[in-house]
């Protein structure tokens, strides 16, 4: 969330790897009938609601006492016995109290004895605790959200005692210039170097285990939440809460948000469950989100991320506002390629709609079984296999051996867009399945065209039927190619041949030459390449116009991803280029030319 201006998981990898298998080993030892073990924390991605798109938004009616007044007791418990009555039964089971709970109508903040937020009585008159027991009554899982460090309101001149910490007060755990910290500045970055400073976040997580809350939204965490610098890299107060849930004994679910630092994402992978990727989908206007603020930047900001996503942490999109209509603010279409995205990403799946109010489409994309299992599937998140230009399309390969494939057009515009067989690795025969609609649309041969509406989308199951793809390398260092400006070969230790071609940017440009096809015609070049953000490129073959392609970023510049491009050759000998024009074009790694064209 944006917050108004005046205002646990054990290591990732081997300790994931070692839960999941211990679980799995006493499954097998303990009869079915005994084997009531708890799944391990965010082994599959979160379901749920969050109150924070109604609370943000201007829509008429939502918030009637003010800006952010949505939250209250009486309207959470509403959501809560909206779900369980209509999503429970799909794997929906989060209901997320967001920033406020602790604020009364102006915003103003208000703290126990110990520094800790404490409810406001008008908003949650019966305290945190029983709504919590009133969410666990239905079978839920409840949540609950702080920002990073010690809040500006709860510090009292710095003689507030911290809780079950002899001797501890505010000021034992803050630098003693008071630096600020969050994505707000709203509150005193800790100092973990003191000792007291853990006691208060033990003593926070010790309020929230007591009240029998499941999941903690960790708000305004840096690097990231729109902040760079020292006094907002909060990875230390990370740590700290992962250690204080642990010390709890109660398995909590910690999501750290927002727009976090790729960077850090090894930090956000072993500390916590979830990291948000991205600004607020939220557009703060009157209605919960719009296509341009800022639903449609997913696409651009989603594939860096592909590769860190697993059971255990997942790639957090925000919510998912598909189910009311006119209060989304989204055409039908948008509606689709919103839940489409994030299901094939492996998002959490959390809406913040009116469960209340939903609408009959909306219910179809929120309750779509075989859309779910796609998120909810041990499969891999899919990614672009396409550059990111306005019709694109992003793949995953799947156990089984079939492939998740979903096409979008994100011009503003109909326009028809086409999954080759080629990018996914085969040629010939495949069949398709039709998700959203539980269609099987038959037999296809190469790929499948599909046309859509401006921001639309379409989501198949593609099952192989032909050959594996075969075709022909170049390697972008080969000394037979051309480079011309400033491009030139480095090491790579992820390239295919340890090195790559680099420096292309403003007027950089690199050749492949001789590249040999039997038949003219149009292929789909594989392209692997490097690139630590979104960078463009012109492909052209024998010196000819080129197109221009966005590809994606990789995350960083040590990571390859490939995306295949069309490119037009003769039978016979050919030249590809890559040329960075006056900008900044990515790393080349090599190309896959195919043995035959589309």
């Amino acid at each position: 969330m944006r917050s108004p201006s005046n205002s646990v998981l054990p290591v990732r990898g081997l300790r994931t790897v070692l839960v999941l298998a211990l679980t799995a080993a006493f499954a097998a030892a303990v009869p079915a009938a005994q084997a009531d073990t708890p799944a391990p924390i965010a082994a599959k991605p979160y379901m749920g609601w969050s109150s924070w798109s109604m609370q943000s938004s201007k829509y008429p009616g939502l918030n009637d006492k003010g800006d952010y007044s949505y939250l209250t007791e009486a309207n959470v418990l509403k959501q809560t016995d909206a779900m369980a009555s209509k999503l429970k039964k799909y794997g929906y089971d989060y209901i997320n109290i967001d920033a406020g709970w602790w604020m009364d109508w102006n915003w103003k903040t208000g703290y126990d004895q110990y520094g800790r937020q404490k409810a406001d009585p008008a908003r949650f008159p019966s305290g945190m605790k029983a709504v919590a027991d009133r969410i666990h009554a239905k079978g839920l899982k409840a949540g609950i959200y702080l920002p990073a460090g010690l809040e500006k309101g709860a510090y009292g001149d710095g003689k507030t005692p911290i809780w079950n910490a002899e001797g501890c007060t505010t000021a034992d755990i803050v630098y003693d210039d008071l630096r600020t910290t969050n994505g707000w500045d709203s509150a005193y970055k800790i100092d973990f170097d003191k000792p007291c400073a853990q006691k208060y976040i033990d003593s926070q997580a010790q309020m929230i285990a007591d009240w029998g809350y499941d999941f903690l939204k960790l708000d305004g965490v840096g690097p990231g939440s729109g902040k760079s610098g020292d006094q907002y890299n909060n990875i230390a107060d990370v740590a700290a809460w992962n250690k204080a849930i642990t010390a709890t004994g109660r398995p909590i679910h910690l999501e750290a948000s927002w727009s976090l630092d790729f960077g850090h994402a090894a930090d956000w992978q072993k500390y916590t469950n979830g990291w948000r990727i991205d600004t607020d989908v939220e557009c703060y206007c009157n209605t919960l989100v719009s296509w341009e603020n800022s639903v449609n930047d997913r696409w651009d900001d989603t594939p860096a991320w592909t590769g860190k996503a697993g059971p255990g942490g997942w790639n957090d999109l925000d919510s998912l506002d598909v189910g009311n209509g006119a209060m989304d603010g989204l055409t039908k279409a948008e509606r689709q390629s919103y839940a489409t995205l994030w299901a094939v990403a492996k998002s959490p799946l959390f809406t913040g709609d009116d469960m209340t109010k939903l609408d009959d489409y909306g219910v179809s994309l929120l309750t779509n079984r075989d859309v779910i299992a796609i998120d909810q599937s041990d499969n891999p998140p899919a990614r672009p296999i396409t550059p990111s230009d306005p019709q694109q399309v992003w793949a995953a390969k799947n156990a089984d051996g079939t492939y998740t494939v979903a096409l979008f057009n994100l011009a503003d515009s109909p326009s028809a867009v086409t999954a080759d067989w080629t990018a996914l690795g085969f040629s010939g025969k495949a069949s398709v399945r039709d998700v959203w609609n539980h269609e099987d649309l038959g037999s296809f041969q190469n790929k499948i065209t599909e046309a859509l509406p401006a921001h639309g989308s379409r989501l198949f199951t593609v099952t192989p039927k032909g050959s594996a793809l075969a075709s022909t390398g170049y390697e972008a260092e080969a000394s037979g190619n051309t480079l011309s400006g400033n491009a030139s070969v480095a090491g790579c230790d992820a390239c295919s041949g340890q090195k790559k071609v680099g420096n292309l940017y403003q007027g950089g440009k690199l050749t492949f030459n001789n590249v040999v096809v039997d038949k003219a015609g149009t292929y789909l070049v594989k392209v692997a390449y490097i690139s630590g953000d979104s960078r463009s490129a012109t492909v052209a073959a024998n010196a000819g116009g080129g197109t221009g392609h966005k590809f994606p970023s990789t995350g960083d510049w040590g990571t390859v991803a490939t995306v295949s491009v069309p490119v037009t050759l003769k039978a016979g000998a050919n030249t590809i280029s890559f040329d960075s024009g006056s900008g900044y074009a990515p790393d080349v790694d090599r190309i896959d030319v195919p043995k035959s064209p589309r």
